[in-house]
């Protein structure tokens, strides 16, 4: 038997160490849990959240051409269409801000080759969109999963991304349509280069200096300029109902002037005339507010009359 001892040694009560968690607010530069920088804070001293980054005195990395994954535009490619995967993108700065989407001018170039403008439409997330009379749009589209119909129908932040997803995929799905269904010159759109997430790159319409071509509300066309302008219109909407397609939001701030063509875009909101119920109300509207602007100007036109040509053709009347 072992003797009796009046004083038995203390077992700690430290924590053993435990290993790092995932959530763990770590620098990465020196495998430490914490920021080096707030060592040498002194009271007063702004967060670290606050402070800009260290100077590694290394080069930016470049924007890389994001071709490669993104899904691509109709064939044959225009010609200058840059493919390369070396070419860089470069943002020159806002074109247009939107209800829901912001409009940048890029400059995709491969470094002492080809290069091209593009207008890239950046889609808002859900903290950001301000677009929200988007139910009457969306009748006619369905997704393949329960819980995104369920999240689209209540609006939840998940919903309005899945959302912001479905404007930039079925916006470039009809430029698509448009642009091939646009080659004999019946309807004209920018070309659809690349769709990646929520992010769609377009032709630019515009000069080579990065200057956009005028919407047609800022023009004051006279003439014969007005009238090839209008039977311009006419052949885009009259295309536009032969594909069981309306614009849904055509007005003269969404059709540019491009060397004396008419140039249609922003048509996220694009409407299937036949699957939508509300499809030819949107089809009548789209008439009677080009219709407007050009009556406004001179020219004899009956919307009642181009409405029910419209409806014709799309296999409604």
């Amino acid at each position: 038997m072992e003797p009796y001892d009046p004083y038995p040694p203390v077992r700690s009560r430290r924590r053993p160490h435990r290993s790092d968690r995932f959530d763990d607010d770590r620098d990465d530069r020196f495998g430490l849990p914490f920021d080096v920088r707030d060592l040498a804070a002194e009271d007063g001293a702004p967060a670290r959240r606050d402070r800009p980054p260290l100077d590694t005195g290394l080069p930016d990395e470049p924007a890389w051409s994001t071709w490669l994954g993104a899904v691509h535009g109709p064939e044959p490619l225009p010609s200058w269409v840059v493919t390369d995967l070396g070419a860089v993108d470069a943002d020159l700065g806002v074109l247009k801000t939107g209800k829901e989407a912001d409009v940048h001018l890029v400059e995709r170039a491969v470094p002492g080759g080809a290069s091209s403008l593009l207008a890239a439409k950046r889609y808002r997330g859900a903290q950001h969109r301000l677009f929200h009379r988007d139910a009457g749009y969306l009748e006619g589209r369905r997704v393949r999963r329960s819980r995104e119909t369920r999240a689209m129908a209540r609006r939840t932040d998940f919903g309005r991304d899945v959302i912001a997803v479905q404007w930039a995929a079925a916006e470039f799905d009809a430029l698509s349509r448009l642009w091939t269904a646009g080659l004999d010159g019946s309807v004209r759109v920018p070309y659809p280069v690349q769709l990646l997430g929520t992010e769609l790159m377009l032709e630019f319409i515009g000069d080579a200096g990065g200057v956009a071509a005028p919407r047609l509300a800022r023009l004051h066309p006279t003439g014969a300029e007005l009238a090839e302008l209008w039977d311009q219109c006419v052949t885009a909407v009259l295309a536009l109902a032969g594909l069981g397609l309306a614009h849904g939001d055509l007005s003269p701030y969404n059709a540019l002037v491009h060397d004396g063509r008419l140039v249609l875009i922003d048509l996220p909101q694009i409407v299937d005339v036949v699957a939508n119920p509300q499809g030819p109300t949107f089809l009548a509207r789209d008439v009677a507010t080009m219709t407007a602007w050009f009556t406004s100007r001179g020219v004899a036109a009956d919307p009642q009359a181009l409405t029910e040509d419209c409806l014709r053709v799309a296999g409604l009347r």
